[in-house]
Parts: structure tokens; C-alpha cells; sequence
């Protein structure tokens, strides 16, 4: 046959035969090929079986499905440090992981079509927000920068809620090595912490100066860290630590102890001695009564109180936490000022009262503000609109409203802030606005989880951490809503963890 009329794909077998492979049977090592062998050598055989055994592996640190994972990889990394010059400036901190995690969700468009359908509602809120903020950009200006960053924290919400989603959900990434990474991370900010706590007793000006420059607002100068200055580990300021402790790790810890007793002891350790040396370090008051309060929390989660003996341990664990608070509020010396000289005896508490008031004061001067907000933006026009009635209500308070009056005459769009959360979105969205979130929330909860102890409990402790916090794009809520919702969270059993 002519070569030239076989199809031109095709094989010619004649002329190239198969050929079949012929397979022989590897011989089996088994315990008979030596047993009549007089050259038989035990030794040689163990050191042959510890050659095919294969070496241990250690875990691995991090295992992405694709390259955009390093981002929610880095976000991790990231998130205790929020006050250092390299974040996106927002008021009073300066946060890099938000936006790596809105950078995760733009790396993967397909999967992000998927979580925002299912958090629709808060892929809408944004964009109510802005149509409530329009009447007031009309009538007290649009102040771009200012607006950048209210919109871009109101993003992040979620934009976090969908990066969780697609990376746990979608993508299951493992969430061992996600735990342990931000083990290792917050370890190494309380590292950080020390370091600065050493530099400011052995009076290390290099290292005073390295911080002073790495930190946006550094408070080892007694500018902002009093005299002799304190440490403030990473965070944007050393008021932050609790919202850290108790509005991740400790959300963390409760989901630990239904998935891996280890890893929830791990980050027991981690809260007690983060807590605890940052006490012993005088970084702040606030972390005391942080502590107080998370305190209660984990009390009431842990106690099974229609249990007699559970109900005894627990009324004997809140006479011992009354005991700490007493010796708390006398042994550190802001807190017993604060107890005998009312508001002014601390100089930062009273500024938490001030600074929110002028803003509260602009709402009642403009009545209509306090349905759609001043606008996004805008709590600077707020402040000035109400600083004459806020200066007021501080002298019929018969405290001196002097320093209060420069900081109302003196703040911009730009640099405003007012140290809570609930004032910010109110006084830029209105009640309406607020309401809206609140009903978002709490419903999107409803509709996915039933409520039960350890919801309640949790939805407590992070409405009191955010009365001292401002920061829109936290991960505290975001983090809750979606554990809650995706039902990986339950109330682990009285004492699991313990």
C-alpha cells in the first residue's frame, strides 16, 4: 500500500507495528526473603524500612489556591498595624488591611458576584448612605477628601464580609493556617510593644526616634503619649488594644474552641498576657476597663446557670471580678482621679465628652440633620456649627470648656474626629442611616443564626468597644455578621475552654 493514500493523521501499523509492553512484577520485600538467610541482618532492615518512610512535614504556613491569595495573605498580616505611616490615613488611625482585602475582592470578579449577592443588602448601603448624605453636601459643601475617606471605611464593610467569603467559603482556604498567622502577627505587635516600653525606660533615643517616625501620631513623646510616654505596640493609639483583643481575637478564641482546642488555647495566652502586659506597661486606662468588661462577657458565655454547680462557680467568679474592679479603679491613677474629680480628672476622658458634644450640638441647631446627617464628610461643619452650644453646655457643666473651644476653632474635614463610632455615623448619615445599618445587621443575622448567648453577649461587647472607636472599616462587625450568618459559630458548652 502507498504511503501517500493513508489519511495524514493517521498511523501506519504495518509498517510501524505496536508493540505491547510487558510489564514484570516488581519482587515484594517481605519477612521470608531473609528468614532462611543466614546473612540476615535486623539492623539492615530497620535502616531500609526508615528509608521508605517518608520524612515528617511540617505545616505549612500558608497555602493559596492562586496568587491573588497573598493579598488576603497580607491582610492578615496586617491587621494590628494601623497606625504606622505606611496606611491609608483615615480619622485618628491609619489602617493597611481593609484596603488590601477590597483589593482581594477586585482580584477575583466572579467569586465577588457570588458574595455580593448573597450580602446584598450591605452592597447597598453605601450607596443609601451617599443619596442621604446629597441635601447636606448642598447646603454645607463637599469636602472631597474628607468624603474619601467616609466612603471608603463604609466600603470596607462589605468588601470584608465578601473577602471572607470567597476565601473560607469559596476558595476554602485553610483556616489553621489563617489562625496561626494571626497568632504569629499580634505576638509580633506585643514584641513591638515591649520594645518601645524598654526605649522609653532605658531611655533608647534611637529607638524613641525610630518609632517617633514610624508612627503616625507617636505616643513615646509626651505629646501624645504624656510624660515619659507609653508604648502603643502598633495600633494607631494605645486606646485600640481592646478593640483588637476583644473585637478579634477573642470572637476568634469562641470560634477555636468548637474547631481546635490548641489554637483556642494559644489565643487564650495570647489575650491574658497581651492584656495583662499592656497593664503592667501603662499603656492606657482604657485597656483596664476593656478588660473589665470582656471580663463579664466571658463570665456569663462560660457558666451554664440552670446547672447549680456551673450557677456557684459563676457567682463566685463575679465576687472575685468585683473585687479586681475595685482594686483596678484604686490602683491606677487615671481611673481613681476620674473616681474623685469627676471628668476633668483626666484630661483624656474629659476630651471624649467634648470632642463628640460639638457635633451632637450642630444636629439640634439643624434639627433636619439629625434625619439624613450632615453628609459624608462633613462632621467638621458639625463641630463648628456647634461649638458655641457646646461651649456653653461645658460651662453649665462648671468645667472649663477652654480647651474644648480652640480644638472646636481649630480642627478642619481633614483632621476631625470625635473618639465614637455612633456619633461619626450619626452625625454624617442621620438616624436614618443608622437605623438602616442597625436593621441591615440584625436582620441579615435573624435570617441565618438564632440567637442565643453568646450572640447576645458578643453583640454587647462590641457595641461597648465602638463607643470609644471611630473606625468605620474595622473588621470587629464584619466579622461577626459573617461568622455568625455562615453558621460556623455556635455557643461552644459551659467550661470548653476553660
Amino acid at each position: 500500500m502507498n504511503d501517500s493514500s493513508m489519511p495524514k493523521n493517521s498511523v501506519n501499523t504495518a509498517k510501524y507495528p505496536v508493540q505491547q509492553a510487558v510489564q514484570t512484577p516488581e519482587p515484594v520485600a517481605s519477612s521470608t526473603m531473609f528468614a532462611n538467610s543466614s546473612t540476615h541482618n535486623t539492623a539492615s532492615i530497620s535502616r531500609g524500612m526508615a528509608a521508605l518512610t517518608p520524612p515528617m512535614q511540617l505545616p505549612r504556613f500558608f497555602t493559596p489556591r492562586d496568587y491573588s491569595d497573598y493579598l488576603f495573605f497580607l491582610a492578615l498580616v496586617t491587621l494590628p498595624i494601623d497606625g504606622t505611616v505606611l496606611g491609608f490615613f483615615q480619622p485618628f488611625w491609619t489602617p493597611i488591611s481593609p484596603w488590601l482585602l477590597v483589593a482581594y475582592c477586585a482580584a477575583n470578579p466572579r467569586l465577588l458576584r457570588l458574595a455580593a449577592h448573597r450580602y446584598a443588602p450591605f452592597m447597598l448601603l453605601p450607596v443609601v448612605l451617599v443619596l442621604l448624605s446629597m441635601p447636606s453636601w448642598v447646603v454645607f459643601g463637599l469636602h472631597n477628601n474628607a468624603v474619601v475617606m467616609s466612603l471608603t471605611g463604609v466600603i470596607a464593610v462589605p468588601a470584608t464580609l465578601a473577602a471572607l467569603d470567597i476565601a473560607f467559603v469559596h476558595k476554602q482556604l485553610n483556616w489553621q493556617e489563617s489562625v496561626r498567622i494571626v497568632l504569629a502577627t499580634y505576638w509580633f505587635a506585643f514584641a513591638v510593644g515591649v520594645v518601645q516600653w524598654l526605649a522609653i525606660r532605658l531611655q533608647l533615643g534611637s529607638v524613641q526616634g525610630f518609632f517617633t517616625h514610624l508612627m503616625y501620631r507617636s505616643y513615646m513623646n509626651a505629646r501624645w503619649g504624656g510624660v515619659g510616654g507609653r508604648p502603643q505596640f502598633l495600633f494607631a493609639e494605645p486606646s485600640y488594644i481592646g478593640m483588637h483583643l476583644f473585637g478579634i481575637l477573642l470572637p476568634l478564641f469562641w470560634f477555636m474552641c468548637i474547631r481546635d482546642r490548641i489554637f483556642a488555647q494559644r489565643l487564650k495566652h495570647l489575650i491574658a498576657v497581651f492584656a495583662a502586659g499592656s497593664v503592667l506597661m501603662g499603656s492606657g486606662t482604657r485597656i483596664v476597663l476593656d478588660s473589665l468588661v470582656a471580663l463579664i462577657a466571658v463570665i456569663v458565655i462560660e457558666t451554664h446557670w440552670h446547672n447549680q454547680q456551673q450557677r456557684r462557680r459563676g457567682i463566685t467568679q463575679f465576687i472575685c471580678f468585683g473585687v479586681i474592679a475595685i482594686a483596678s479603679f484604686m490602683i491606677n491613677s487615671r481611673l481613681d482621679s476620674i473616681m474623685h474629680n469627676g471628668m476633668e480628672g483626666d484630661g483624656s476622658f474629659f476630651m471624649r465628652i467634648w470632642q463628640p458634644l460639638a457635633p451632637l450640638c450642630g444636629m439640634i441647631i439643624h434639627p433636619w440633620t439629625l434625619l439624613t446627617g450632615f453628609g459624608a464628610g462633613n462632621i467638621a461643619s458639625a463641630t463648628h456649627e456647634g461649638a458655641n452650644m457646646a461651649a456653653h453646655v461645658l460651662s453649665m457643666m462648671h468645667t472649663d470648656a477652654t480647651n474644648a473651644t480652640h480644638w472646636y476653632d481649630s480642627i478642619t474635614p481633614d483632621t476631625v474626629w470625635t473618639m465614637c463610632s455612633y456619633v461619626n455615623f450619626i452625625t454624617e448619615f442621620g438616624i436614618i442611616g443608622f437605623v438602616a445599618f442597625l436593621i441591615i445587621t440584625l436582620r441579615f443575622i435573624s435570617r441565618f443564626h438564632t440567637w442565643n448567648k453568646l450572640t447576645m453577649c458578643w453583640l454587647i461587647l462590641l457595641a461597648y468597644l465602638y463607643i470609644q472607636f471611630e473606625g468605620y472599616a474595622f473588621a470587629a462587625i464584619p466579622l461577626m455578621v459573617w461568622a455568625l450568618t455562615r453558621q460556623i459559630l455556635w455557643r461552644p458548652s459551659p467550661g470548653h475552654c476553660s
